[in-house]
């Protein structure tokens, strides 16, 4: 593997010149040149402040544009990027800031209105991304470079600032660090993932093979560009492929969705299952007909000519132009699936970790396999470690090219991971099968051990009950070696029908009932509890499953 990221940036920023690279909906739109200027006058700030190549900034914020801007600028410069999730609260983002050794922090305007610089001492400046103005320092050279900007912008390009004048120093060595990554977590504990160069080349050049982007084609990025995910597929790979982005700029809903992709008809997708399973059950469903889409969530055996009818509905819906959307960092409803797979819409399943930034398993929607994430990824190796991996499950465990250098400055976790043949242990259990498609059972952390000694993931179990009528989300916990579901109901559909809490608590042990049928005796649910408001989750919305865990209800 010979590709430099540097070199692909650069690369495709002077073919894609005069095209639009980053657009704020309803904003601000960079083309590729603006982005060059943009890169240009930063890495003069960066050199005024004495930031040297291998040193820390952070950058956190929502997405946008300039968090594009400041993301590219630091990597083009030399530096290590510290991407911090706009989400993470301020007592988390000030211990990244100082755990990282960060000198400079690239902050959003609502994020920095929470911070305190006094609690970051080490930072030599605060700059803020959305005018990329100084909003606190302690450098007198800082100060002057960004008062002075433009005119030291203009001594050094006394004429028109061209394409010609774009040259990034490339990375020295696939090993060099490009990333620290603080992950979300389930556990409540955020590690810096040490991302390297060969790592986000590797994951780059696989998009490229099995995604296939074309220069001008519009992706969607509504996945937090502070984790990986959303990080490299989007963006990284947007950019290296000359694609012209589209940030939502806030959080996004079915219908800010729904009216985006309406009018930008993007090629690709990167989301979160639960974006997909609300926009197909809240608006793609109910649109093709309440009855019929009952009926094929529930696949019989149905015509071809109802079949196209749902998939062109389907891909009106989210545009009309896409190719293809990726769905990750959780997993997907089987029956939802099963509803795509049925009409033959072009989705995917990915698999991966921060750890590797992301990608383990994936392969394009038509040659994946129902339920799988697919087969592994390229130089990737994986190894499922149980006495019969086709059919039980065992730790799934992954070594290669997109694996991570460690946990920066923590070598006793990386330790923990990592083992001495240099396997990196994932955490999740899993089978496959003879073509090598993987498919996840659950975390082994979540797995629960019934009476009789069973072995209970209790993400199969939700992902049905999230399928019952009035049910949003749900978690499966176990209290006195019973099952108990928490229902977060679905607030919308309640006040459709009219229930108040009796009737509704009615309707979700009848739904408990139904499905404890389909279960076998060591699985079943044997109490329902109600929730009034959703669980809370981490970035990429899995359910911080550590805050409900009790063994007395």
């Amino acid at each position: 593997m010979e590709e430099k990221l540097i070199s692909l940036i650069e690369n495709s920023i002077k073919k894609n010149w005069d095209s639009k690279a980053f657009t704020d909906y309803n904003g601000e739109t960079l083309q590729y040149k603006d982005v060059a200027r943009k890169i240009t006058k930063i890495h003069l700030l960066l050199e005024a402040a004495g930031i040297q190549p291998g040193d820390k900034v952070a950058l956190c914020g929502r997405n946008s544009g300039n968090w594009c801007v400041a993301f590219l600028a630091t990597i083009t410069y030399g530096a290590v990027i510290v991407p911090i999730l706009h989400e993470f609260k301020p007592d988390n983002i000030h211990n990244i800031v100082n755990h990282s050794e960060a000198k400079l922090l690239f902050v959003g305007d609502q994020v920095w209105e929470n911070l305190n610089e006094n609690s970051m001492p080490n930072i030599m400046g605060v700059i803020c991304v959305k005018d990329f103005n100084l909003v606190a320092s302690r450098s007198q050279q800082l100060e002057f470079a960004r008062e002075n900007l433009n005119a030291l912008f203009g001594k050094k390009f006394p004429m028109l600032f061209l394409k010609d004048h774009v040259s990034f120093k490339p990375e020295t060595s696939p090993e060099q660090l490009a990333i620290i990554n603080y992950t979300s977590g389930t556990t409540g504990f955020s590690k810096g993932v040490m991302l390297p160069y060969r790592s986000i080349v590797s994951n780059i050049l696989f998009c490229q093979r099995t995604i296939g982007l074309k220069a001008g084609d519009n992706i969607v990025s509504m996945l937090p560009l502070g984790h990986v995910f959303g990080l490299v597929f989007d963006f990284l790979y947007g950019v290296c492929a000359g694609a012209h982005l589209y940030f939502l700029t806030r959080m996004p809903s079915p219908k800010i969705i729904m009216t985006m992709v309406a009018e930008i008809h993007p090629k690709v997708i990167s989301c979160v299952p639960l974006v997909v399973e609300k926009i197909i059950k809240k608006e793609i469903l109910p649109s093709i007909d309440n009855k019929l889409g009952k009926l094929l969530l529930h696949i019989p055996v149905i015509s071809d000519k109802i079949k196209v009818h749902a998939r062109e509905a389907c891909l009106s819906l989210f545009g009309g132009n896409i190719k293809e959307i990726i769905i990750g960092g959780a997993p997907f409803n089987p029956e939802v699936e099963a509803f795509l797979r049925e009409i033959r819409f072009p989705y995917s399943v990915a698999y991966g970790m921060t750890e590797c930034g992301p990608i383990i398993c994936h392969s394009p929607w038509n040659e994946i396999a129902y339920m799988s994430c697919g087969k592994a990824a390229d130089r990737m190796e994986l190894k499922i470690l149980s006495p019969d991996p086709l059919n039980t499950p065992g730790e799934l465990v992954c070594k290669g090219t997109n694996l991570m250098c460690g946990y920066y400055k923590n070598p006793d976790a990386t330790a923990q991971v990592i083992d001495e043949d240099g396997w990196l242990h994932t955490g999740d259990m899993a089978i496959t099968d003879e073509e090598g498609q993987i498919y996840i059972k659950g975390r082994c952390k979540n797995m629960l051990l019934s009476a009789s000694g069973q072995n209970i993931y209790p993400e199969e179990i939700e992902s049905r009950l999230n399928n019952m009528p009035f049910v949003n989300e749900s978690l499966i916990t176990m209290s006195n070696s019973k099952l108990v579901a928490l229902i977060y109901p679905d607030i919308d559909e309640c006040m459709k029908h009219g229930l108040d809490e009796k009737s509704l608590l009615r309707q979700l042990e009848i739904s408990k009932d139904e499905l404890n049928k389909e279960l076998p005796p060591y699985s079943q649910i044997t109490r329902v509890i109600m929730r009034n408001e959703e669980f809370e989750k981490t970035a990429k919305k899995s359910i911080k499953r550590y805050l409900y865990q009790s063994t007395n209800f």
